[in-house]
């Protein structure tokens, strides 16, 4: 096996030597000899040499006549290997640093980009680094699971390992982030993060991904990953089961939740009377997001409820009823859907309140 590189002679010095004095004796090497080729091997490593090209380089040196003259074969190849064995152990060990150190630094740029935790110059600096260029629009995708994404973990490296074969190296960024999955791209790109949530929904076994807008510059793709955390988070408030949600999509939430206190208001004059109704406000809350959820048809709300037509309707008359208005009217019903989304936004009207049993009756003493 030659050498496809030129290896440079520090790299190899003392090698024939060490193998011929230690395997014309019999004897192992030293320990000062085996921490002299570990820490070749880390500095080899610091280079950049291919441990492939340094492996033919050392062998390369046993065949030499000085090597064979003054041992036999079989002590050359045992010394041989031990000082080989050391020499790619500090290889690797220098590796496992490099690579400890990278992990570290794309960690605290992923925390620094999602965050906006950095100065946005140096931060489209550092981002060329890790493939991306921040001086365009970016879009994130962002998954969440049946279970917590880990970085390195199976699921993850099938996702990334699926994206990248279909689209190749397109400035694309994928991370694991406080249990959920990450996906950055261009924001001109949106086939991209449209297979990667295909690919998360069916390597992570169900979950649902949200995609946010496309946001320009180092401070846009902050913006599009909080549009995509908002969107989950609305998504569990409302009960969407989408598998894909699109912030764009849901911009009337933020807009009907901005002034809280209005919609708090709204909630309270519409939904109020509600509470006066025999069980309390939640089984007629049900009713009328099944209602608008089905479309305002009753036959509809009335199986995804379990109830017959006749009871569904009833339930209908007596919501007009408590609260004057009428949810088959248009007039009304803008008004009462508007305050279904607030109570379901503002967990209204919340838990049931628990009441202690009543005390049972003391026996006569």
């Amino acid at each position: 096996m030659a050498p496809r590189q030129d290896i440079p002679a520090e790299f190899l010095d003392g090698y024939a030597q060490v193998v011929a004095d230690a395997s014309a004796t019999g004897r192992r090497l030293t320990r000062d000899e085996l921490d002299g080729r570990r820490a070749l091997g880390e500095r080899a490593a610091e280079k950049g040499l291919g441990l492939r090209d340094l492996v033919a380089a050392h062998l390369a040196q046993l065949r030499t006549d000085t090597v064979g003259a003054r041992a036999g074969l079989d002590g050359v190849v045992t010394v041989g290997a031990q000082a080989l064995d050391a020499f790619a152990e500090g290889y690797e060990r220098a590796q496992r640093l490099t690579m400890r150190q990278e992990e570290a630094a794309r960690r605290d740029f992923i925390d620094d980009l999602l965050y906006g935790r950095s100065d946005l110059g140096q931060l489209a600096e550092r981002a060329e680094r890790f493939g991306l260029r921040l001086s365009s629009g970016h879009a994130v995708a962002v998954a969440r699971g049946p279970v917590a994404y880990e970085e390195g973990g199976a699921v993850p490296r099938e996702i990334e390992r699926a994206v990248t074969t279909r689209f190749g190296n397109r400035h694309i960024l994928l991370t694991a982030k406080d249990g959920r999955l990450v996906c950055i791209a261009p924001g001109d790109q949106q086939e991209v993060l449209a297979y990667f949530a295909e690919q998360a929904c069916a390597a992570g076994g169900g979950g649902q991904v949200a995609v946010g807008r496309p946001q320009s510059g180092p401070g846009g793709v902050v913006q599009s990953y909080e549009e995509a955390l908002n969107a989950l988070d609305l998504a569990a408030r409302l009960d969407l089961d989408a598998p894909l949600l699109r912030a764009a999509d849901l911009l009337v939430y933020p807009v009907l939740t901005r002034d809280r206190q209005a919609m708090a208001d709204l909630v309270q004059h519409t939904l109020g009377p509600l509470r006066g109704a025999r069980g309390g406000a939640q089984p007629l809350l049900d009713t009328l997001t099944a209602y608008f959820d089905s479309g305002c048809v009753s036959a509809e709300a009335a199986r995804r409820l379990a109830l017959s037509v006749r009871a569904f309707t009833y339930r209908l008359a007596r919501i007009h009823q408590l609260t004057g208005a009428d949810p088959a009217d248009p007039v009304h019903r803008y008004t009462l859907q508007t305050a279904v989304i607030g109570a379901r936004l503002l967990d209204w009207p919340g838990p049931a309140p628990v009441h202690p049993p009543a005390p049972s009756p003391r026996s006569p003493s």
